[in-house]
């Protein structure tokens, strides 16, 4: 990076750090791949055998998405279009009980390793085939993109070469992964995101040192309009205002905390309901914290910069360099700690991509091997599954050459979870929400959500929204009077800037001629990124519910455990501290009781008999009768999934 006329470079102190976290994330996966006897069985492998607490899974769940894409690309985003990003603590919030009250309570019960398990168990086999696949696509490319981000920013502040560092980011994760299954990954991601958390708080401690104090760059964040918290403009043309992000983030990000095998594989590996649901509420909690930390850096680089935009004045080629350029900029001096940004990069990748391989991994094991091959014993099974861990390590690395066509790393990751995890998302609630939908509607409703999904997303690529669609916010180089190096270490003048410019316009993927541009690229493929899952939700479940009628599913009788019913919303927190502390049973769940004809849920004993016991009565109740329990009466089953009494 260029830091006074020359390019600012590693220190050997920055190396030690950056390698330090290197090495002992792949000590994890060492570890839990030889102790105890190694990851011998699936269960082991993908779900960490159902022990885990709520603690470290909830520290998992956080550094897994917010990965090096929030890194380098949400400050960037706030740097260029203000502080509204600040929003997205209202969706968290949303997605949060949303994922620990309709879904978390139906996959738990059910015992699933797959989330595309449920698709079988609820319509057919079909079903869970078509959700596989599309959840393999969407994973594939968001991984490519999380490779390559933190690799160029390690190319950029220390001329590594690019394609070396995406080899090496993707073949940690590979090792780890492959080696110690689900519970390396999950602790690996408690250390990574404290790193990760220390690598925002040096940037933003020095940034407030540097420009002499908080106050500082608050005012000069006001004076630039950066504090566009509210924008309350209903259109969903709008890149950001606070319907987008409240209602659109809220669709985009239960996707990926919803129904995204890589996160349900790590709350479904609690030990209890309880503590899965905890993991969810606390892990809330670490979103807020890396939330505030990506506005406060994002805000501290418009500070420092407000007068001559990096971007704007060619030092930078991509908004995702500007962090980058900031650390090195202001911590130059101070060896090992632009080295623990670069980690911080980093271990938001290994994360991430740590998730995405053993959520791949456990979806070709669980949904595509083992209904083919029955007769394989469990531990072949759990061979086959760090087989296909290394396998999808290679792609995944593959793949992030095609992210450097891709523009914004975050716009670009959140668009494919739009354009495919809504669908998903629609499809799961169907089969959750909707007792009349059936197997016909389920595929039906799919196909043409991904269909409209993608021709939106697509296009909206390939023909960039206006600037008034966007909301830029003004970059000045009005105070840039010196000479340096571009990041390509080509020698740079910039001097007498005295413009204040619009930041530049994002190149397409496909070159268009203005008199090429249609109509509907105004209107249709203007549509905000953040709507693109909102739309993919509505299209599979209206589409899926009108063919659903239509082809009979108001017929059909379904076991209630598959669906959400009132009695799944227990705060179960409130449960938990009433009861005796001999009472170790915080998650019986009279709702989970099936038929001894059902083999759903199979590794839950709970599920294996039409009885339960209930330890403080000392008394054991058949499954047809009626249940006395404290104020709630709980029928046996009926012809109406969610017939309960008043």
């Amino acid at each position: 990076m260029a830091v006074n006329g020359l390019i600012a470079i590693f220190s050997a102190w920055d190396y030690v750090v950056l390698a330090a976290v290197l090495v002992i994330s792949a000590a994890i996966g060492l570890y839990h791949g030889f102790a105890h006897g190694g990851q011998r069985t699936t269960s082991q492998f993908l779900i960490g055998e159902r022990a885990m607490t709520a603690i470290p899974v909830s520290m998992s769940l956080t550094s897994s998405f917010m990965s090096a894409v929030t890194i380098l690309g949400s400050p960037a985003d706030v740097y260029r279009y203000g502080a509204i990003y600040a929003l997205f603590a209202i969706s968290y919030t949303i997605v949060s009980i949303i994922t620990a009250e309709i879904f978390l309570p139906v996959f738990y019960r059910l015992g699933i390793t797959s989330t595309y398990e449920y698709l079988e168990l609820r319509f057919n086999r079909v079903v869970r085939i078509c959700g596989t696949l599309v959840f393999m696509i969407e994973m594939i490319l968001y991984t490519g993109i999380v490779i390559y981000a933190p690799a160029l920013a390690l190319n950029q502040v220390t001329g590594f070469n690019l394609w070396g560092a995406v080899v090496i980011t993707g073949a940690v994760c590979t090792f780890y992964c492959a080696l110690g299954g689900l519970k390396a990954v999950i602790w690996t991601d408690v250390f990574q995101i404290v790193i990760m958390v220390a690598g925002f708080v040096a940037v933003i401690a020095r940034a407030v040192v540097v420009q002499g104090g908080i106050r500082r760059i608050i005012d000069d964040s006001y004076e630039g309009g950066r504090l566009n918290f509210w924008n309350f403009d209903p259109q969903p043309l709008q890149r950001h205002t606070f319907w987008t992000i409240v209602v659109g983030g809220t669709f985009t990000w239960t996707s990926i905390y919803g129904v995204n095998q890589a996160q349900v594989q790590r709350y479904v590996s609690c030990k209890t309901r309880f503590h899965a649901k905890m993991a969810l509420y606390l892990n809330l909690v670490g979103l807020w914290v890396i939330l505030v930390c990506v506005v406060l850096s994002g805000l501290c680089l418009y500070s420092v910069y407000r007068d001559c935009d990096p971007w704007t004045a060619n030092i930078v080629t991509a908004p995702d360099q500007l962090l980058p350029y900031l650390v090195m900029d202001i911590l130059h001096n101070y060896p090992g700690l632009p080295g623990l940004f670069v980690a911080c990069a980093y271990c938001g990748t290994l994360s991430t991509v740590s998730a995405t391989i053993n959520g791949l991994a456990g979806v070709t094991v669980e949904d595509l091997i083992k209904p083919c091959f029955p007769s394989l014993t469990d531990r072949k099974l759990a061979w086959m599954a760090k087989g296909a861990s290394v396998f999808f390590g290679a792609v995944c690395i593959g793949m992030s050459a095609a992210a450097s066509y891709m523009g914004s790393v975050i716009q670009a990751a959140l668009s494919i979870f739009g354009m495919v995890g809504g669908p998903l998302l629609g499809l799961f609630c169907l089969g959750i929400l909707f007792p009349c939908a059936n197997s016909p509607g389920a595929i039906v409703g799919l196909i043409t959500g991904f269909c409209i999904s993608l021709w939106v997303g697509i296009g909206g690529q390939l023909y960039i929204p206006p600037p008034e669609r966007r909301l830029p916010l003004n970059l000045s180089t009005a105070g840039c009077n010196f000479s340096n190096y571009d990041i390509n270490n080509n020698w740079t003048s910039i001097s007498n800037w005295t413009s204040t410019t619009a930041v530049p316009t994002v190149t397409p993927l496909i070159p268009m001629e203005a008199n090429e541009r249609p109509a509907i690229a105004d209107y249709w493929y203007s549509m905000s990124y953040l709507h693109l899952g909102t739309i993919g939700v509505l299209v599979v479940v209206v589409v899926g519910l009108a063919v659903s009628l239509v082809t009979g599913g108001a017929k059909q009788n379904i076991d209630r455990k598959y669906l959400h019913c009132t009695e799944d919303f227990s705060f179960d927190i409130f449960a938990f501290c009433r009861r005796d502390k001999k009472d170790k049973t915080e998650d019986l769940d009279l709702s989970t009781y099936s038929d001894d004809k059902q083999e759903a849920g199979s590794q839950n004993t709970t599920f294996q008999h039409d009885k339960m016991q209930f330890p403080e009565k000392g008394k054991t109740y058949n499954v047809h009768d009626d249940i006395q329990v404290q104020d709630h009466v709980i029928p046996p089953f009926s012809a109406n999934p969610c017939d309960k009494a008043s």
